[in-house]
């Protein structure tokens, strides 16, 4: 019993110093948060994603998660995916692709369920959410080829789906963002009118990488270190200044006109914060609409931890009032 008691002491006394350890490390990086958007979970969510801690969060992402009061949930077989189908009452004939986040290397979109069943009952529409293929194991550009495969999907299907083919938005928050911003240069490229793209901080930039000082950026959810990982994961190599394939990383593509009204949002402690400033600048100048949300003192995916900061609400309500009016 002493033995078991001198055991569980060492234990506790072990995992005591690594929670000290993570609170100094970002100690500097809690202080230019602001404080209702600080958690005790921040110096945990400090940490690298990995190849070592892959397994766990995908099984994470995969507990199966209801989409909350009167929304129906279907799941679909497209071109051997899964592809969750969020119908709320009373809804109108547009319809929503929404792309999962996860850097490439995690997530599911029955861990987003609450997010995109929450857009399915304010906006009245149908939504969409693949269970894309994730990197490394399926490098670009097969997350981007599942993503067009539901899209295409809901067009020649839009009659059994009761949703009008020509009133179709894209959104996805985070490697969803990224995505999405590549799912809207194809579908232009490839035909489809798309009346809207909301990017939610969005990864579209392999090139973030390749920089040394981010700014103090990149402390919280999604590091410096864990981009290299998934940009790497998905790319099939590490990201290098000469080229990417096209439509691998969006912020890449040199003629953005033509591209459907986008909306951007995204936290200025964030790590995509300059590449989503610049992509917005961009769009913008090749006279296509944007609108650019900045929030100070927001970290990655802080929208998600703290969602009942009313600076998070004004975030997300932001994003669904654009989707809402090129929907309509």
């Amino acid at each position: 019993m002493k033995a078991l008691t001198a055991a569980l002491g060492v234990t506790v006394a072990a995992s005591a110093a690594v929670a000290l350890r993570r609170y100094l490390s970002v100690r500097d990086g809690l202080a230019a948060v602001p404080a209702e958007l600080r958690s005790p979970l921040l110096p945990v969510l400090a940490r690298d994603t990995t190849m070592r801690s892959l397994k766990t969060t995908r099984l994470a992402a995969r507990i199966n998660i209801p989409p909350g009061h009167g929304v129906t949930m279907a799941r679909r077989q497209v071109a051997g995916r899964l592809v969750l189908v969020l119908t709320p009452p009373n809804r109108g004939t547009a319809a929503l692709l929404y792309i999962h986040g996860g850097g490439m290397v995690v997530g599911s979109p029955q861990s987003e369920v609450r997010g995109s069943a929450a857009l399915a009952r304010q906006l009245g529409v149908l939504v969409a959410s693949p269970d894309y293929r994730l990197a490394p194991e399926h490098p670009y550009p097969a997350a981007l080829d599942d993503c067009m495969s539901t899209l295409y999907w809901m067009r020649d299907n839009a009659d059994e789906l009761g949703i009008d083919p020509d009133r179709i938005a894209v959104t996805g928050s985070s490697a969803g963002g990224g995505l999405s911003a590549a799912v809207a240069q194809r579908a232009h490229d490839e035909g489809i009118p798309l009346v809207a793209q909301a990017l939610a901080y969005p990864m579209l930039d392999d090139r973030t990488v390749l920089r040394r000082d981010h700014n103090g950026r990149g402390r919280f959810l999604w590091t410096p270190e864990s981009n290299r990982f998934g940009w790497t994961a998905y790319l099939g190599h590490a990201p290098r200044e000469s080229e990417a394939p096209p439509y691998a990383a969006p912020a890449r593509r040199e003629s953005l006109s033509g591209l459907a009204p986008a909306w951007i949002g995204v936290g200025d402690l964030d790590l995509f914060y300059d590449e989503s400033v610049d992509y917005a600048n961009r769009l913008r100048a090749a006279g296509v609409p944007c609108e650019l949300v900045t929030v100070p003192g927001m970290y990655h995916g802080a929208d998600g931890l703290a969602a009942k900061v009313p600076a998070m609400q004004d975030f997300r309500s932001s994003l669904s009032d654009h989707l809402r009016r090129h929907l309509a």
